[in-house]
């Protein structure tokens, strides 16, 4: 399974806007709300047997701002999952309520130690909370917005404009040409370190479109047949990546110096060693990455 796809809550999205009906489930003992410190999911287990660091109602609400948002994330079988934003505390792992419980990690590392549904769920926390810190203000005339379906609206205070939680597509594609994948290293990446091109989709575009474009910008190739393999919700911090083949015309590659420092074309042979980390002086992306899953299914064709 790809990291962070998988959610097995059931949003219930008809009952976000019954105050009374979320309420309720905020005050039920059997609910659980995982605590969000400055975009890091509480976790409990340590790495041998990490997961989610779901806690009773009661148990961090201490620690929120008065408007720090809670997040309604689904159920799982009748029992309701919330996600706090507790970050105006201090360091609340060292002192407090939660002190000894657990730890607070980043996400992205902390990925490949955690079960699948763990993951899915902390992205989808992540995500959300993210996007709350990021949209405290009305993009149509800049007053303060407030929180509003169980976290899924921010409303104006002023004009009334209502503000969804935004999803930005982005293309990640292999390129290929008969029995070799282009890899290239992007100029913020480690020296050894490379990967599948990406990029974002832009207004008026298709998927198809978009892959062909990002190639030939980044690396000069023309891509012909495009085709799609799987998507990745991405909570860093809200991308949905599009992951497709795209199968070019030929190997002569020209660089956007802006972007890509290098980028070559790797047998098959060399793109299981890469994965392995058996290739020196070059490494792979992570198996959480859907760039992992994209060149693994390559290599297996």
């Amino acid at each position: 399974m790809i990291a962070f796809a998988g959610n097995p809550l059931n949003r219930l999205s008809e009952k976000r806007p019954d105050t009374a009906w979320i309420a309720e489930r905020l005050r039920d003992p059997a609910s659980l709300i995982l605590p969000v410190w400055r975009l890091q999911p509480f976790m409990t287990g340590g790495d041998a047997a990490l997961q989610a660091g779901f806690l009773r109602p009661g148990a961090a609400e201490s620690l929120a701002a008065p408007d720090a948002p809670c997040i309604f994330l689904g159920l799982e079988g009748a029992r309701a999952m919330f996600a706090r934003d507790i970050s105006a505390a201090e360091n609340p792992q060292h002192g407090g309520p939660l002190a000894g419980l657990g730890e607070f990690r980043e996400l992205r590392g902390a990925a490949p130690l955690l079960p699948a549904k763990d993951l899915a769920i902390l992205g989808q926390a992540k995500a959300m909370i993210d996007w709350h810190q990021r949209h405290g203000f009305c993009a149509r005339c800049g007053a303060p917005s407030v929180a509003a379906d169980a976290g899924y609206k921010r409303v104006c205070t002023v004009c009334g404009t209502e503000h969804f939680p935004r999803t930005d597509p982005a293309v990640i594609m292999l390129a290929t040409q008969g029995d070799a994948c282009l890899l290239g290293r992007n100029k913020n990446w480690p020296p050894d370190f490379y990967s599948a091109l990406a990029g974002f989709l832009e207004p008026g575009e298709s998927i198809e479109e978009a892959v062909c474009r990002e190639l030939f910008e980044e690396a000069g190739v023309r891509a012909g047949a495009v085709r799609y393999y799987a998507s990745q919700p991405w909570p860093f911090p809200s991308q949905l990546m599009i992951g497709c083949f795209a199968e070019c015309e030929s190997r002569d590659l020209v660089l956007d110096a802006n972007e890509i420092a290098e980028a070559e074309w790797f047998t098959r042979e060399r793109a299981r060693a890469l994965l392995a980390g058996a290739l020196a002086g070059r490494r792979g992306p992570f198996s959480v990455a859907i760039a992992h899953h994209l060149i693994r299914a390559w290599i297996q064709e």
